[in-house]
């Protein structure tokens, strides 16, 4: 595979040390990552007790040349939109944040890795 777009707790797998994701991220020629995901790591290195720490290794990811941040844009917000509209005609609702995620994994073609099951529910939606 050449790339994937990581979901937020691949990120905290990988960082537990979960073999199976290590594996994983380093067989793929490219990681993505959301400015969405880096809110919600924010979000949780600050209620922990190492914010320092995980802020300073989250960047050494970012720094990989295999890593990059896709931000929001116009074109994902159509892609959100589209989204959104389909799980309410379906009636099944996900979170925001996912919902954001999976707008730029489709506004850059690329499978989701994730371990959440709810990613399912989007229809089209790649995933690793």
């Amino acid at each position: 595979m050449n790339a994937v777009l990581i979901d937020t707790n691949i990120y905290s797998h990988a960082m537990r040390g979960d073999a199976e994701v290590i594996q994983t991220l380093q067989q793929v020629a490219a990681i993505g990552i959301t400015a969405i995901s880096i809110g919600e790591l924010f979000s949780g290195f600050k209620a922990g007790n190492k914010e320092k720490t995980n802020r300073q290794e989250l960047n050494q990811f970012l720094d990989s040349p295999r890593v990059t941040l896709y931000s929001i844009d116009e074109q994902s917000a159509e892609y959100y939109c589209l989204i959104l509209d389909q799980l309410r005609s379906n009636g099944t609702p996900i979170l925001t944040n996912d919902i954001w995620i999976a707008a730029v994994a489709f506004q850059h073609g690329m499978p989701v890795y994730t371990k959440d099951r709810h990613f399912n529910k989007i229809k089209g939606l790649l995933l690793w």
